[in-house]
């Protein structure tokens, strides 16, 4: 099980402010949203709420219009997009969540109803701080 540092999720209720701060401010580079395809959002799955993207080179920042609900919408326990988060990416995802199963922390495993080609599980470091870690499967 390898893992790799991503991206770090920003909540906002103003993404564009958010972006336009990264982007024109700081110098980050645009990320295009159709580099991230998403999975189309229901009533009982994933998120429609904006997101935005920028990136300094290596690592990405997720900057997404905060939705206190998306857990409850989708059966799930941890919200990563109330307070944001940080990710990585990981080679083997059964094998994170054997690890998270075998050290007895709880996890949300949202799959693929937020990215249509990563699988996600979401859980909090012992702090509260909400940690993503994805497999890409497409």
């Amino acid at each position: 099980m390898k893992l790799e540092f991503h991206h770090i999720n920003i909540v906002s209720h103003d993404v564009d402010r958010v972006h336009d701060f990264y982007t024109r401010v700081l110098g980050l580079s645009d990320i295009p949203p159709v580099r991230f395809p998403r999975t189309e959002a229901s009533a009982e799955r994933g998120f429609a709420g904006k997101i935005r993207f920028a990136t300094e080179g290596k690592v990405e920042f997720h900057l997404a219009e905060r939705d206190l609900d998306v857990a409850f919408r989708n059966g799930q326990v941890i919200n990563p997009v109330e307070r944001g988060h940080i990710a990585f990416r990981t080679d083997d995802i059964a094998a994170v969540i054997r690890v998270l199963e075998e050290n007895g922390i709880p996890y949300s495993d949202y799959g693929t109803a937020f990215a249509a080609e990563w699988h996600q599980v979401f859980f909090r470091d012992p702090e509260g701080t909400i940690v993503e870690v994805h497999q890409q499967i497409a």
